[in-house]
Parts: structure tokens; sequence; C-alpha cells
């Protein structure tokens, strides 16, 4: 019914994470430092984009639990001012059936859609602009990985076809000097019999394979050549596809969770909610005009909950059913728990991810010379972060 109710379970975020294609430092490449440099910028960068995510997702989580721990403070309430309290909402929820029924006429939202509106009132605008860039966002990222996947693959068959023709070609060499070898020793078995002058033969055997060998020498060379090429693109078209990923992967979760937050499927349905909630706010403020009676309650239930130090004792007015009805109040736990938990979870994974992050980077201070005063103020600066919980 609220905007706390629980939805199905969404494909956690580790399994929406896939493996990364990772660069593998070779000996060789351990041996220069601007290829170390740059590797622990990409765990650098990575770690920056996973820390905002994890920032977001604490406070997210801060916030949840505040609204459990009302619930809690709720619960023990003694009966007889629980009762005092009943009695004031019932005529809030009363009231709000009224104006409910008022707005019917032309009614495009359900009751559990407009109080969701109503409640994120503030924030929908910008949270709707943020969801459609982030869709649009996710969008580009998932067709930016699929070109470098297709690139990725493509230098790695290149490579193997040029792995395979240059055997291809060692073979044709060995094949045509035996040749040569073999006819070398007819011509002189022959030029012995016979007692004939083989000069213009031996001219042209010679002619004949140093030109071919040559050019299959030259073709070799060329073809690791471009070897050498291929593996360095394909390289590169990991580096990049790593860094796409990982920002498909944040972008992707928040998008998932506005779907989650929201009950929507996409941005789009979400706007069109908040443009049927704008017109039905214009209906309802006529209705309103003439409703003292429910800001009289509304003012004295938020007066009367406010005594008991709640986190947000506002949102209990458009919530007063949960006051009345224990059901209510038992689904709306069980919301908050189902958003806390995933919550949690996106928490321990990104946590994880910075963690990984950071053991990889730390591992290479000692050979990034001149980099490492800024790397150890980055990773000092992360730890704060993700202590700061």
């Amino acid at each position: 019914m609220f905007f706390w109710k629980r939805k199905k379970k969404e494909p956690d975020f580790e399994s929406k994470m896939g493996e990364l294609n990772t660069t593998v430092l070779s000996k060789k490449d351990y041996k220069n430092t601007g290829k170390i440099e740059q590797y622990v910028v990409e765990r650098l960068e990575q770690m920056i984009e996973l820390t905002k995510e994890l920032d977001d997702e604490k406070e997210e989580y801060r916030i949840v639990t505040s609204y459990l721990n009302d619930i809690e403070t709720l619960e023990k309430i003694p009966k007889e001012e629980r009762d005092k309290i009943s009695e004031i909402a019932v005529n809030v929820v009363q009231l709000n059936k009224a104006r409910t029924e008022f707005l019917n006429s032309s009614k495009k939202l359900s009751d559990a859609q407009f109080t969701q509106l109503e409640q994120q009132e503030r924030e929908l605008p910008e949270a709707i602009k943020r969801f459609k860039t982030n869709e649009l966002h996710r969008d580009t990222l998932q067709r930016d990985m699929k070109y470098l996947e297709r690139e990725k693959s493509e230098w790695n068959l290149r490579k193997e076809y040029l792995d395979h023709q240059q055997k291809k070609l060692k073979n044709v060499l060995y094949i045509i000097v035996g040749l040569a070898v073999t006819l070398a020793v007819v011509f002189g078995i022959l030029q012995i019999i016979l007692e004939k002058d083989f000069y213009y033969a031996w001219m042209g055997l010679i002619f004949a394979t140093a030109v071919v060998v040559c050019g299959i020498y030259m073709k070799i060379q060329n073809d690791l050549s471009e070897i050498q090429v291929a593996e360095r693109s394909q390289n590169r078209a990991i580096v990049l596809l790593n860094k796409v990923k990982l920002k498909y992967i944040n972008v992707a979760n928040a998008v998932d969770y506005a779907c989650e937050k929201y009950h929507v499927k996409s941005a789009g349905e979400l706007e069109n909610q908040w443009q049927y909630y704008l017109e039905a706010v214009k209906e309802r403020q006529k209705y309103q005009r003439t409703n003292e009676d429910l800001e009289y309650f509304n003012g004295r239930l938020v007066r009367m909950l406010s005594n008991y130090q709640l986190y947000d004792a506002h949102v209990w007015v458009t919530q007063a059913v949960a006051l009345v009805d224990p059901k209510e109040m038992v689904e709306i736990k069980h919301g908050l728990i189902g958003r806390r938990q995933k919550l949690r979870a996106r928490i321990e994974n990104n946590l994880s991810q910075v963690n990984e992050q950071k053991e990889e980077a730390e591992q290479l201070l000692d050979k990034v010379g001149s980099m490492r005063p800024q790397m150890e103020k980055i990773l000092n600066a992360v730890d704060k972060i993700n202590e700061g919980d």
C-alpha cells in the first residue's frame, strides 16, 4: 500500500556484476613504471566510483533504519496513549478517505500511487530527471559494452588467425628448404654422372630458393608485427571494457533501485504518474480549502507523535491507517526491512569491490615512484569514507 511496501526480489548486485575482464601485468610490464602507474590509476578510478555509490547507499540505509526505529518506538507506547493516537488517526483516515472519494471522479492513480507521490513530492522532480539521465546513460553504456566486447573478440580472432598463419608459413619454409636441398643433391649427382655443366640450373635454383625464402621470412616478420598490434589493441579494449562495465553496474543498480523505490518500470512511467499527480493535486487543493478539520487533526497527530522524539513524525499523517490497523503497520515494517536488507547487500558488495581494488593498488605502491604520495592520500581518504558509517 505504501512506498515502503516490498517488491519482488531483483537480481542482486553480484549477479549483475558478472566477471570483469582484467588486464594482467606481464613480467615485462612490471619493469615498466608507466604501465604500472596506468594500471594503478585504473584501480583508483574504480575505487572512487564505488566510494561515491557507497556514500549514497549508507545515507539511504540510515534513513530506512530511522523509520524502523520510529516503528519500534510506536510499538512500545503504552496502550492508553496509543488509544489516544488511534482516535486521532481514525479521524485523519476518515477525512483522507473523503478527500480521496472527492478526487476519484477523474482518478488516474491508485491510492497507493497517490500516497507515494505525495510523500515524495519535494524530491520527485529532481528524482525523475536523475532517473531519466541514468536510463539514457545505462543504455549508452550497454551499447558501448557490446561494441567493446565485439572489438575485443575481433582482435582475439585476428591474433589467432595470424598465429595459425605463422605456423603454416614456417611449415612451408621447411618444405621449400627441403626441396631445395633435394634438388641440389640431384643436380650434384647428375653433374657427376653426365659430366655436364649445370651452372644455369644451379643459378636458377639458388635464385628461386632465395626469393621464396626471403618472401616467406618477410611475411613471417610482418605477421609478428601484426600480432603485437592485435595484442595491444585487445588489451586496450579490455581496459576500456572494464571501465565501462563498472560504470554500467553502478548506473544499472541506480535505475533498478529507483524502479523498486517508486514501484515503476521506467522513468517515463514515473513521469506520467507525476503529471497525473499534479493534476490530482489541483483538484485536492480545491477541496482542502474547505477541509479545515483534516488540517486540524493532522496537526494534532503530528504534535502528539513529536512527543516521542520520532525521526519523522509528519510521515504518519499520510500513513495514519497504520496507526489504526496493526496489519498495515506490519506491512510497512516488512517493506522497510526488505529495503534495508537490499541496501546492506549492496553496501557489502560495493565495500568488497573497494577492498579488492585497494588491495591491488597497495601491492603496487612500491613500484609507482613519484605517484606514491598521491596514491597513499587517495587510499587513506577511501579508508576514512568507508569507516565513517
